[in-house]
């Protein structure tokens, strides 16, 4: 996965053409100056492999002075899911479309296409200094009422040094997993979770080692779309 970078004559926004909608880079067209926003280095404002940006749609549009127009709202348009994509294990990228003002908890993003085999997710963060749980839930969408199907939820608490693994299908909760190797979360320490979704199961790693798998108790598994994350940490990084 690639992060931000400096502009190369790809990466850096240019002249609007008919059809063109503002933050994307044409192949040979004259690139114009970026916008000068407070708190945004110039060179952050697009992909540094001149990947398409989606700014916001509800921002309205102000006149830049070179002719460009620019949401006011454009600090919000930035934040993004790392590159825009949801990576599978080959770290070839997975149109995924996540869109966010912040990686804030609790969060909610969207997996476009949903799961399915060789494909990943990646969760990067930092244990709060006195944390009692957190939990990382992949789920069928996002509704509340009726509350989504829960794919898989990997539930972290301290007090006990435990991992919990449990699906909840049609507000049924199946049978609870919890045995591990270790206990890998430090209070104020980060770790790297990665959850990949095999044919018949989910294996999940943490910082690398391979903890457990997880039997898939959904069988379509382009249905399960969605991340969500809460409790106490700090997200970092997803991909």
């Amino acid at each position: 996965m690639a992060g931000w970078g400096r502009p190369t004559a790809r990466s850096v926004p240019c002249n609007r053409q008919p059809g063109v909608r503002v933050g994307e880079c044409v192949r040979g067209a004259r690139p114009a100056t970026a916008p000068n926003v407070p708190g945004i280095p110039p060179w952050k404002w697009v992909g540094a492999r001149g990947s398409r940006e989606k700014l916001s749609t509800a921002a309205p549009l102000q006149p830049h002075p070179g002719g460009q127009a620019w949401p006011t709202a454009l600090p919000e348009a930035f934040a993004k899911l790392d590159d825009g994509h949801l990576n599978n294990s080959l770290s070839s990228p997975v149109q995924a479309d996540v869109y966010f003002p912040r990686l804030i908890v609790p969060f909610c993003g969207h997996i476009k296409g949903g799961m399915r085999p060789g494909k990943k997710v990646l969760v990067m963060g930092i244990v709060d200094l006195n944390p009692e749980s957190f939990a990382i839930s992949l789920t069928c969408g996002d509704s509340e009422d009726p509350p989504a199907d829960v794919a898989i939820e990997l539930k972290a608490v301290f007090t006990d040094r435990q991992l919990l693994r449990n699906s909840c299908i049609s507000g049924e909760r199946g049978e609870e997993q919890s045995a591990i190797p270790y206990f890998p979360f430090i209070p104020d320490q980060p770790f790297r979770v990665e959850i990949l979704c095999e044919h018949p199961r989910f294996r999940v790693f943490v910082d690398g080692h391979q903890l457990f798998d997880f039997y898939h108790r959904i069988q379509t598994l382009s249905a399960i779309d969605t991340i969500k994350i809460n409790g106490d940490l700090q997200i970092t990084k997803l991909g």
